[in-house]
């Protein structure tokens, strides 16, 4: 009951903030330093989520070997990703990869 009603106070807060700044429109207007720290928000939360799945996937403590594909496939990703720049390429060679790891190399 305590988790329900803190996911449903989260709700209503952040719902409470976009809708205070979505009324309130063009007549709030940031100072530049913030609406540069605010770009990258979205990277950094989304690399806060990502980083501890891939190098601790099971939660219990960090699993630099070759038997966790989800450090495998992240490397194959950063590879893809950083030669060629392309998102949708990128994200379906980390499932591949993953996929792959897990079911041919994993369980032989």
């Amino acid at each position: 009951m305590t988790y329900t009603l803190t996911i449903i106070g989260m709700a209503v807060i952040t719902v409470f903030i976009k809708a205070f700044i979505f009324v309130l429109g063009d007549r709030v207007v940031f100072p530049i330093w913030l609406k540069e720290a605010l770009v990258f928000v979205p990277v950094t939360v989304l690399t806060a989520i990502i980083v501890p799945m891939v190098l601790a996937p099971h939660g219990e403590g960090m699993e630099l070997s070759w038997r966790n594909p989800q450090l495998i496939a992240a490397i194959a990703a950063i590879l893809v990703c950083a030669t060629t720049r392309r998102q949708l390429l990128t994200i379906a060679v980390g499932l591949v990869v993953f996929f792959a790891w897990q079911l041919g190399v994993l369980h032989q």
